[in-house]
């Protein structure tokens, strides 16, 4: 057999060497459907959103089809310098390779390929079709939009969604994390600093909204976030701020409690709204919560597929694509392919040694998925 983690890693490689910001993922979604088409697979398109697909076929048509899917887009400008720095490759040491994306997700997305690769060479039979799905807009304010459109085109009448991403190997997420975000914009009628000293500034106010929103308590069970991601405003040092906008990320395991915080942050924004001070809070993210439970037959492979690898399967929660399904009532979960770290920072990074564990899980769950009775 070729070696199959070499070529996901090359492939991972040039991916990841297409910028593709989210909103901007178009010169990376025509190379991966350039790839489908270079592979011969079924039913190659790429829809209005950017989202790219290919079947693989199976060989019962009447059976449902399960979608593994990757997000195509990183959190980086096309601005950044995407170099990549390999370490330790060659040697006793675990290799690694330093670049921007390479794990979140150009990995992911090769891995894909890994899958298609492997079925063909092995000459797995596959009981039900593949659909393999290569989604724009996961990250940041792209609000899982992709993976919108991908759930809408399949509906509930599929085995379910297996998502890759490239790090947290070992990690199997099965519970979405709700996630509720806001644009804050305060307004006020500005001024200069010395003259007008007295009448309020709009970064003052939203600075000291900010306060009183950090100092709520949340519960660390369920675990609940709170985060002021961004913060802008005024046009001079003299100057009483006219404008000042700033950006809140909340989060929570359980959607109760984000109900909750939700009620709180949004009493605290009108209360802040007075003569001469104007709040606006504008819904600028929405991530619906869901689970399948520990016990779901596709957890359970999940589980079995890690184990066989030798590693220690991890139930976990987060915010990904699969929150779509899972909040939909369809069947969902993470699998990741190698270790790493320094995600969504300049200096990430994955490790190459276990990208063959993360291969051989992936591939073994589609390898398997059809065997399954209970689904």
């Amino acid at each position: 057999m070729t070696d199959l983690p070499t070529q996901v890693i090359d492939l991972a490689i040039q991916i990841q060497q297409i910028p593709a910001p989210t909103f901007a993922e178009g010169q990376r979604g025509e190379f991966i459907r350039d790839l489908f088409l270079q592979e011969k697979l079924k039913d190659v398109s790429m829809d209005s959103l950017g989202n790219v697909y290919a079947r693989l076929p199976g060989k019962q048509k009447k059976e449902k089809p399960l979608i593994v899917s990757a997000h195509l887009d990183t959190v980086f400008p096309t601005s950044i310098n995407l170099q990549i720095t390999r370490r330790g490759l060659g040697q006793k040491e675990a290799g690694k390779i330093v670049a921007p994306g390479i794990g979140d997700n150009s990995l992911g997305v090769a891995a894909l390929f890994g899958i298609l690769w492997s079925v063909r060479e092995r000459k797995i039979e596959l009981k039900q079709d593949v659909w393999l799905v290569a989604n724009v807009g996961e990250e940041g304010l792209g609000d899982l939009r992709g993976m919108r459109g991908v759930v809408e085109r399949f509906g509930k009448d599929v085995i379910g969604y297996l998502v890759l991403e490239g790090l947290a190997l070992g990690h199997i997420y099965h519970r979405a994390i709700g996630v509720r975000r806001y644009r804050i914009t305060a307004k006020t009628a500005g001024g200069h600093s010395w003259s007008d000293y007295g009448q309020p500034s709009a970064v003052h106010e939203l600075a000291s909204l900010i306060t009183q929103l950090t100092a709520f308590r949340l519960p660390r069970e369920p675990r609940t976030t709170m985060n002021v991601g961004t913060f802008g405003g005024g046009t001079g040092i003299n100057v009483l701020a006219a404008e000042a906008k700033c950006e809140l990320d909340l989060r929570s395991e359980d959607p109760k409690t984000l109900t909750k915080l939700i009620r709180q942050v949004e009493d605290l924004f009108k209360d802040a709204d007075r003569e001469g001070v104007k709040i606006m809070a504008e819904i600028i993210g929405e991530r619906p919560a869901g689970e399948i439970p520990a016990d779901h037959a596709l957890v359970q492979l999940a589980v079995r597929c890690a184990t066989e690898q030798g590693l220690n399967a991890i139930l976990t929660s987060g915010s990904t694509d699969a929150n779509i399904p899972l909040s939909r009532g369809i069947p969902a979960l993470v699998m990741g392919i190698t270790t790493g770290g320094s995600a969504h920072t300049v200096n990430e990074y994955i490790d190459t040694n276990p990208v063959g564990q993360g291969l051989a899980g992936v591939i073994r769950f589609v390898e398997l998925v059809g065997t399954l009775s209970d689904l």
